[in-house]
């Protein structure tokens, strides 16, 4: 999507503090953070929210949460952390590209 903010930081048009990328994935630090930490892990694809996800994103879905531990855990929060996906208007999200928050204090 061109106006998606995302999109724009997944394909390097807006900076953004990166914590990790490949081919499918950026994570980058929350410019309104929650915590000491407060990662968000994007897939590059854009996907509007976990609510229109089905079997094509299972992958991608999988790498996300997989990340989290490893990520957590280098910035510090080994003995914990939280994650959340906001879903839809009613559900939080406010940005519409399904992303997945990570943070804690350390």
């Amino acid at each position: 999507m061109s106006d998606c903010i995302f999109c724009k930081i997944a394909k390097g048009e807006i900076p953004a503090k990166k914590a990790y990328e490949d081919d499918d994935v950026v994570v980058f630090h929350d410019i309104n953070p929650k915590a000491d930490v407060h990662l968000l892990l994007i897939p590059k694809l854009h996907v509007e929210s976990l609510a229109q996800c089905d079997i094509r994103h299972q992958q991608i879905l999988g790498k996300l949460l997989l990340l989290a531990p490893v990520l957590a855990a280098e910035h510090g929060l080994a003995e914990g952390f939280k994650t959340a996906i906001n879903t839809g208007v009613g559900g939080g999200q406010e940005v519409f590209h399904l992303h997945v928050h990570v943070y804690g204090n350390r």
